[in-house]
């Protein structure tokens, strides 16, 4: 047999001489080897790298479980077959592992930005962020962003030695910059919610850089899994038809279109399912071509060339934006606007807000754990305390804890 041809699988299968190879490791890459470790200094693994140790303890934080309740449009209760930010996490981590590992980055980095990206969400997806927002005006204000860093360094207690999950400063510094910088034309560090102030003065994260590529990848993944997904929850809501979906998204249209040639008569859940299929591999493959296009033209030895470059080097290219404008214009008109998921936010609205207003005015009535603590002086220490407690329910919790105490 030629060497490098074929090879020996499990039970003696011969592999054939295209089975996949794993790409090399780019140089832009983040080694694990050289991470720049963590605020609370710890023994290393002798069999994980870092990063799949910081992937591992989001995995068993509390925090991520309770995101199975979580929603991203609809209301936990509502079906089975919706989306919460849970298998959305689990959706956004496989697809950075899957960009990553194409573009020779660290997948088990990647992969971990995804599974935490989420965690500081409150209970009724965007809605109940801006609830939790406006409630705490005055008291240092609510970002979902912020209120992760939070939950990953302070808000889980597993840890006998430390509060928080101890994650190294590379997954840290995704998390909170995965969107960018956030220290840029004329924003300062005071303008930024207080739990990032509060962290960055022990742990510099290093707020007016880019972040490495592996959080830029996970950004991505995160637009991919939720422009696709929403369409698969808004088709089975029945907040809009396949056909209207075709007629006004032209991508869609496209890829729809090879689905029929491939597969005539296929009945339409199954249509759209293989659709939104090759609609997530069209977007992963613009995001590797385009990234490589800008790779080559940078030339990045390091990741801290990546950090550095001013401009983020991960991305679609601009053709692809432009579908996605498109697409994310019909969603917001017939899924994010519809009159039944208006109610759902109403309903809410409400909810989180009485119970911000009573928690506040009578602490007495959070369990005994949620009495103590807290961060900041005298009344925004109890709010924060409200916020935190609101802020890490489920969707179910939530309502259930308002018919409790608004009940007769």
């Amino acid at each position: 047999m030629a060497e490098g041809r074929q090879s020996r699988r499990g039970g003696g299968e011969i592999a054939p001489a295209d089975a996949y190879q794993r790409p090399p490791r780019a140089p832009y890459a983040t080694d694990p080897a050289r991470s720049r470790g963590r605020l609370h200094a710890e023994p290393e693994s002798s069999s994980r790298t870092p990063f799949e140790r910081d992937r591992d303890r989001i995995v068993h934080a509390s925090a991520f479980r309770r995101l199975k309740g979580k929603t991203q449009v609809f209301v936990a209760h509502e079906g089975d077959h919706y989306r919460t930010r849970l298998t959305h996490s689990l959706e956004v981590a496989q697809i950075a592992r899957s960009a990553a590992r194409r573009l020779g980055l660290d997948d088990d980095l990647a992969e971990a930005l995804g599974l935490a990206h989420d965690l500081g969400h409150p209970p009724f997806g965007h809605t109940g962020e801006d609830v939790l927002d406006a409630c705490m005006e005055g008291y240092g204000g609510f970002d979902h962003n912020a209120q992760t860093l939070r939950v990953l360094t302070k808000l889980e207690h597993r840890y006998p030695a430390f509060d928080g999950l101890n994650l190294t400063w590379e997954t840290l510094e995704g998390v909170v910059k995965h969107n960018g910088p956030l220290i840029f034309h004329g924003k300062r560090l005071q303008d930024l919610p207080v739990a990032i102030q509060e962290y960055v003065a022990t742990h510099d994260l290093e707020l007016s850089t880019w972040p490495g590529p592996e959080a830029q990848v996970a950004a991505h993944a995160d637009d991919v899994a939720y422009n696709n997904h929403d369409i698969d929850d808004g088709w089975h809501a029945q907040l809009f038809s396949f056909a209207e979906l075709r007629a006004e998204v032209p991508m869609v249209e496209r890829v729809a279109a090879t689905v029929e040639r491939d597969y005539p008569g296929l009945a339409e859940d199954r249509a759209v399912a293989e659709t939104v299929r090759r609609l997530i591999g069209v977007w992963v493959d613009d995001l590797v071509w385009e990234t490589q296009r800008r790779i080559s033209e940078a030339k990045p030895q390091n990741a801290e060339a990546v950090r550095a470059a001013g401009t983020p080097l991960i991305g679609f290219s601009d053709v692809m934006n432009e579908h996605q404008a498109v697409l994310r214009r019909f969603l917001m008109e017939r899924m994010y606007r519809h009159w039944k998921v208006n109610r759902s936010r109403s309903q809410a609205k409400r909810i989180l807000k009485q119970l911000f207003d009573l928690f506040l005015a009578e602490p007495e009535l959070l369990p005994p754990d949620w009495q103590r603590g807290g961060d900041g002086p005298g009344g925004q220490r109890t709010a924060r305390r409200v916020c935190d407690y609101i802020a890490g329910m489920t969707d179910d919790f939530a309502i259930e804890e308002h018919r409790r105490l608004f009940s007769l």
